[in-house]
């Protein structure tokens, strides 16, 4: 292949997807990278030679990140340029700690992981009906703090309002939490308590479906990783289980402490280091 080619490749693959050759897919594999170049600049190439040759200029394989195709890039620009900078001067003046807040649920037949089988053959596990999770909410700061807590059943306003209180009691000072968009975090009940404690407590949202920018939930892939590969027996197993692993994740400030560095989340630290 010429420079030219290797050139189109590298573009080809690093600035767009396969949709853009009439392939019904959205990732890059050797074989329609194979079948790409071939169309496109007809080239004929093992599947080997294609695998060389994506090392040689400069690309891996690598899993990607998904976002939303409903994500607003102008709200986007708007958050990361207006908004978050805003949080942090008015974070400044009054002396509050900046949390970033999510929930998360976590159940016995998640497919995260991976089961033992016959060599050769896929296991297949059949749902039983009889699954059981748990729901957590969890707050994250740039410094490395954690706090985390249990709910029973679904999250609402009630239960948010609850562990907003005692974020702001453990914190010591005024807090700014900031949050995705889900219900309760609008609901009239969580303004209202908001707009009677604005001295103390403040909320600010994310973008629309723009959970990357959220350091906190960098905590449910490590956590439900972890709690992937432990004994589960039953519910109360699982809690127990859940409940070492969110305890170790918060003793270890370094760890949280880059979940703040990811390419997505970053900008946090490029506002509140300055």
């Amino acid at each position: 292949m010429s420079s030219e080619d290797l050139q189109w490749v590298y573009d080809a693959v690093t600035m767009n997807n396969p949709l853009n050759y009439q392939f019904d897919f959205y990732l890059w594999t050797l074989s329609v990278i194979r079948a790409v170049i071939q169309k496109e600049r007809g080239v004929k190439l093992s599947k080997s030679s294609v695998s060389r040759l994506l090392h040689n200029i400069g690309l891996s394989s690598q899993r990607p990140i998904y976002k939303s195709y409903k994500q607003d890039p102008k709200k986007i620009e708007k958050y990361l340029n207006t908004t978050f900078p805003e949080v942090v001067k008015h974070a400044k003046r009054i002396g509050a700690e900046i949390y970033f807040v999510d929930e998360a649920s976590v159940r016995s037949d998640s497919h995260r992981g991976a089961t033992w089988g016959k060599v050769g053959e896929t296991p297949v596990v059949k749902d039983s009906g009889g699954s059981f999770g748990l729901k957590l909410i969890s707050a994250v700061t740039p410094r490395g703090d954690m706090r985390f807590s249990f709910t029973e059943d679904k999250m609402n306003s009630t239960k948010f309002i609850s562990f907003l209180k005692k974020l702001r009691k453990d914190a010591g000072r005024p807090i700014i939490v900031i949050a995705d968009n889900a219900r309760y975090h609008h609901s009239k009940e969580t303004q209202a308590f908001i707009s009677e404690n604005i001295d103390s407590i403040c909320m600010e949202f994310l973008p629309a479906y723009s959970p990357e920018f959220n350091p906190d939930e960098q905590v449910w892939n490590h956590a439900k990783l972890r709690l992937a590969k432990l004994p589960i027996i039953n519910k109360e197993s699982m809690k127990q289980c859940l409940l070492s692993i969110m305890r170790s994740i918060q003793k270890q400030t370094s760890l949280i402490k880059s979940f703040f560095k990811l390419p997505d989340t970053k900008y946090i630290l490029d506002h509140t280091s300055t």
